[in-house]
C-alpha cells in the first residue's frame, strides 16, 4: 500500500492488520489489511458505519482482544517497539503509559463503587509503583482540575454516577492522560452528548493534545466532529479502508462512493433546505460472508460502470489520481504530502463527474 508519510515521523504504525473472531457461525473478518500512520501532535480520524471495524482496530492496537477467540496479524508499532505477539504483560505495562484509550461509555468504563478520584489515582499509581497514595490523590486532583472539573479536590471522593454526562466524559479523559501517553484513541467520545456539551469535550482533547504533543485517533460517525479536529480522515468499510486522505481531500473532494453516501446523509447548513438527503441504500455487510470483489458493490449505484471487476475483483487503495486535486491538498494533512488513496474500479475522471452530479442531486454546496 502506497505510504502516508514517512514511518519514521510516526508514532504509531500499523501495516496490514488483520483481525479474525472466531464463532459458531463462521470467522468473522472484523479487519482485514488495514495500515496506517500517525504522528504525535496530529490526528486521524476513522470514520465509517458501525460494523466496519473502526472499535476492533483501536482495540488491537491496545491488545484488548481476547487472545483465545481472537486471531491478529499484521504490524502494530507504537514509538517503534513491535505490538503483535508481544507477552501480554508487556502490552499491559504500555497501556496507560505509551498508549490510553477514552471508551465510548464512561459509565460502563468506570467502576460504580470506587469513587473517581481513586481509579484516577490508582491508573496512576500501576505505572509509579513508587508514588505513595498522597502523592496520587494530588496527581488525580490535578488532572480532573485541568479537564475543567469544578472543585476537584471534592469531586475527588465523588462516584461516578454523582456525575453527569459530560463530567464522566471529562474523568475518563482525565484517567487517559494522567500518565501522559503519547498515543490516545478516543472511541467515539461525545456520543449521546448533546451539542454544546460536545463542543467543549472537542476543544479539551485539542487543548490537551497541544499540551501533552499527543498522537490522537479518533473513532466516530460524525462527520463534523472529523472536520473540526482531524488531520486526516481514514474511512472503513467491511472491515476494509476505502479512503484515506487529509480532511479537505476526504471531506471536499472525496473519491469513493462510500464517502460521498456518508456526506450525503448528513444535513448542511449551506445547501437546498427543501431538498431531501440521500441516504446509502441497503445495509452494512455481514462481516462472516461479505461480498465477493468490492464489499460495497451491492450497495453501490455505480457497481455496473465497470463490468463485472467490482464483483470479482477486491480493489487495492491507489492513489486517487484525481486532476481536480492540487493546491493546498499538499498543505492540509500528511496524506497530502504523499497522496490521496481511494479503493475504487471507478477511472478518477469517472469518479469526479459522478461526484458532481451527487452534489447536484441534493442540493448540497461542499
Amino acid at each position: 500500500m502506497p505510504a502516508q508519510r514517512s514511518d519514521s515521523d510516526a508514532y504509531l504504525r500499523v501495516s496490514d492488520l488483520r483481525v479474525r473472531f472466531d464463532t459458531e457461525d463462521g470467522v468473522v473478518r472484523a479487519v482485514d489489511g488495514v495500515s496506517f500512520a500517525v504522528e504525535r501532535g496530529r490526528t486521524l480520524g476513522i470514520v465509517g458505519e458501525s460494523g466496519s471495524g473502526k472499535s476492533v482496530t483501536s482495540l488491537a492496537i491496545l491488545g484488548l482482544h481476547d487472545a483465545k477467540r481472537t486471531t491478529v496479524t499484521g504490524e502494530i508499532s507504537v514509538g517503534g517497539r513491535q505490538l503483535v505477539g508481544l507477552p501480554d504483560e508487556e502490552v499491559r505495562r504500555l497501556r496507560g503509559r505509551d498508549m490510553a484509550m477514552i471508551f465510548q461509555d464512561p459509565l460502563s468504563a468506570l467502576h460504580p463503587y470506587y469513587t473517581v478520584g481513586r481509579q484516577i489515582a490508582e491508573a496512576y499509581r500501576v505505572h509509579h509503583p513508587k508514588v505513595g497514595r498522597r502523592e496520587a490523590r494530588h496527581r488525580a486532583v490535578d488532572m480532573l482540575d485541568r479537564v475543567g472539573i469544578p472543585q476537584p479536590a471534592r469531586r475527588f471522593d465523588q462516584y461516578p454516577h454523582e456525575f453527569s454526562g459530560g463530567m464522566r466524559q471529562r474523568v475518563m479523559i482525565a484517567m487517559a492522560l494522567v500518565n501522559d501517553p503519547a498515543l490516545l484513541i478516543a472511541d467515539e467520545p461525545t456520543t449521546a452528548l448533546d451539542v454544546t456539551v460536545q463542543a467543549q469535550i472537542l476543544d479539551l482533547l485539542a487543548d490537551l493534545q497541544a499540551e501533552f504533543h499527543s498522537a490522537i485517533i479518533l473513532i466516530t460517525h460524525d462527520l463534523g466532529v472529523v472536520g473540526q479536529v482531524a488531520d486526516e480522515v481514514l474511512v472503513m468499510y467491511g472491515g476494509r479502508a476505502v479512503e484515506h486522505g487529509s480532511v479537505e481531500q476526504v471531506l471536499r473532494q472525496p473519491q469513493h462512493p462510500y464517502t460521498w453516501g456518508l456526506l450525503s446523509s448528513v444535513p448542511s447548513l449551506h445547501g437546498d433546505a427543501e431538498a431531501d438527503l440521500l441516504p446509502i441504500r441497503g445495509n452494512p455487510p455481514s462481516l462472516i460472508n461479505l461480498p465477493s470483489g468490492c464489499a460495497f458493490h451491492p450497495r453501490c449505484r455505480y457497481a455496473d460502470r465497470n463490468g463485472d471487476r467490482s464483483r470479482t475483483e477486491v480493489p487495492e487503495l491507489r492513489p486517487a489520481g484525481s486532476a481536480g486535486e492540487t493546491g493546498s491538498a499538499g498543505e492540509t494533512g500528511s496524506a497530502g504530502a504523499d497522496g490521496h488513496l481511494v479503493a475504487c474500479h471507478l477511472a478518477a475522471d469517472e469518479r469526479a463527474a459522478l461526484y458532481a452530479e451527487d452534489i447536484a442531486s441534493v442540493g448540497v454546496a461542499r
